[in-house]
């Protein structure tokens, strides 16, 4: 579902007052099996929730319009990596290779993937384009306009293709999703980040307009699983490459 489509759902939700609540999981206030327990929970909800599906969808479209079979992503604020990992294995069975680095700003959360990356989300510690795909996934939401506009800007001088972002919308109905789904969480810190999360999620237009304003025109937006938005975005460089290929044809 693209653009245009995304516009007829903005206006059909609806949607709530944005409001920033500090996440748990990001304050380092739970016991390392409270971290543990909460991870896990998370695994399970992007397993269930449309959370890895999102993802495997953006970066089929990736390989899709590009043509090619091997790509290099970097996942940021990556936990413990199991979207970009569940991505790489599903599409391993259909000739695409994908060769993932992790970034996280805790060290613990990366479990001891490698390659991995301590570093901050806002300062990648990567040359221009290291990587063909940046990817994150219910990371947006826990930045404010302006620095998402920087993780924007970060991301696309990092990538080389494109930048993906996956992450929850925000509406009524989402709310009381998870009201209804305290049951599946075992970790004190997830039955509170949910609800935060839900409450400080961006909806389609507004993620657009942060888009906007930095500049960005060449985006995808998508629909997916639940409650959950798929954005593609094109680095230009890319798209200027392509064009020159179809004449060249």
């Amino acid at each position: 579902m693209g653009a245009a489509a995304t516009r007829q759902v903005d206006a059909s939700e609806t949607c709530m007052k944005r409001v920033v609540i500090p996440e748990l999981l990001d304050s380092d206030l739970g016991s390392p099996d409270e971290v543990r327990t909460s991870l896990a929970d998370l695994r399970r909800i992007n397993r269930w929730f449309g959370g890895m599906s999102t993802t495997r969808a953006l970066v089929k479209r990736v390989v899709d319009r590009t043509g090619r079979t091997k790509l290099s992503l970097l996942e940021v604020a990556a936990g413990s990596g199991d979207i970009p990992l569940a991505t790489a294995h599903q599409l391993r069975k259909t000739g695409v290779d994908l060769e993932i680095t992790l970034l996280d700003r805790a060290t613990s959360h990366l479990d001891g993937f490698r390659p991995s990356v301590a570093a901050d989300a806002l300062a990648l510690p990567f040359r221009d384009e290291s990587f063909d795909v940046i990817s994150c996934a219910l990371f947006a939401h826990h930045l404010e306009p302006l620095d998402l506009q920087i993780f924007i800007t970060e991301t696309l001088r990092v990538s080389r293709v494109a930048v993906l972002i996956n992450d929850l919308r925000r509406s009524a109905l989402h709310l009381a999703l998870i009201y209804a789904g305290m049951p599946l969480f075992r970790s004190r810190l997830t039955r509170h980040d949910a609800i935060a999360s839900v409450r400080r999620a961006y909806t389609p237009h507004e993620i657009r307009t942060i888009l906007h304003s930095s500049g960005v025109h060449r985006v995808e937006f998508f629909r997916t699983y639940l409650c959950r938005m798929g954005i593609l975005i094109w680095k230009d460089s890319m798209l200027r490459v392509q064009r020159s290929e179809q004449a060249t044809n």
